[in-house]
């Protein structure tokens, strides 16, 4: 009997030169970040911020980022073998077959940690360039959900975090895992966050000049971890231990983000209703020599 699932099985590594590899998760991470970088780029270039902060700010999120999914992943789901185990946790090895370590990459990664990452990193970036801390943190919110696509496309090239089994005509068979027709769980995340990212810039070129209050990063980590906690039922639990909790770790962890994104809408809506103005940093001119001498007399 011919199916219409989607057989999947798609080598992670692209190439491999010397032991030297190159995976689409990488690729499809880095190239993320900088599709990000970009759109940041233009939002700065229209809102009259200097390029160089955005320079910081990029090096800034990006560590932030990824420290923060890597320490989330291993504290969150794996603490007891991590903490016994700090090389693994900072360094991309793991033990080797016949002893000692080999390099593997970093084989774990939590949006959840990659967001508390990024909201220090630009807690930090404010107090380095004085830029308000509220208005940066809405032009995240923007991008946002773009960096979750390509991070989830990442999963789906990697077949990992897969679905649980399904027999919907659009099933994808990880062959690099079993046999079984799976809901294809990263890339419904992936179409969501797409989405989201389209509903943010288009929330931006018709509301930024009102809503920079904190209600586009609330909105933003609103949809994202809402999406998150619902499609989480139709995907395997990824620890073993997550099989006797009614919601898996995804999802607990999901919901602070949803009730503090609800808690800055709420905020920022009642901040916009009460006339709050966003704080905007306006060069003044250098006083010309003869002004200043103007000024003299």
């Amino acid at each position: 009997m011919v199916t219409a699932y989607i057989h999947w099985n798609v080598d992670p590594e692209i190439i491999n030169i010397f032991g030297l590899s190159l995976r689409y998760y990488g690729l499809l991470f880095v190239g993320g970040l900088m599709v990000c970088i970009y759109v940041l780029s233009r939002i700065f270039k229209q809102q009259g911020i200097p390029l160089e902060h955005l320079e910081k700010l990029s090096m800034y999120g990006v560590i932030g980022v990824f420290v923060g999914a890597r320490l989330g992943h291993c504290l969150f789901y794996d603490p007891v073998y991590y903490l016994t185990h700090i090389a693994e946790m900072l360094l991309p090895i793991a033990p080797a077959q016949g002893g000692g370590y080999e390099f593997v990459g970093y084989q774990g990664l939590a949006s959840h940690g990659g967001a508390i990452g990024l909201i220090i990193a630009i807690i930090v970036y404010s107090r380095k360039t004085k830029e308000p801390a509220l208005k940066t943190i809405d032009m995240m919110g923007i991008v946002a959900p773009l960096a979750g696509f390509f991070i989830r496309m990442a999963n789906l090239m990697n077949s990992e975090i897969i679905g649980r089994p399904a027999d919907v005509p659009w099933a994808f068979v990880f062959h690099r895992i079993d046999e079984i027709p799976r809901h294809p769980g990263q890339l419904y995340e992936a179409l969501c966050y797409i989405t989201f990212f389209g509903v943010m810039m288009l929330i931006y070129k018709k509301r930024w000049a009102k809503f920079q209050t904190g209600i586009f990063f609330g909105t933003s980590i609103t949809l994202i971890f809402t999406a998150r906690f619902f499609i989480e039922f139709l995907k395997e639990r990824q620890e073993s231990w997550e099989e006797s909790m009614r919601f898996d770790m995804g999802q607990w962890l999901s919901v602070p983000f949803i009730l503090v994104g609800i808690g800055f809408i709420v905020w920022g809506i009642y901040r916009t209703k009460k006339g709050f103005i966003p704080h905007k940093t306006v060069a003044q001119p250098t006083p010309s020599r003869q002004s200043r001498r103007k000024a003299k007399r």
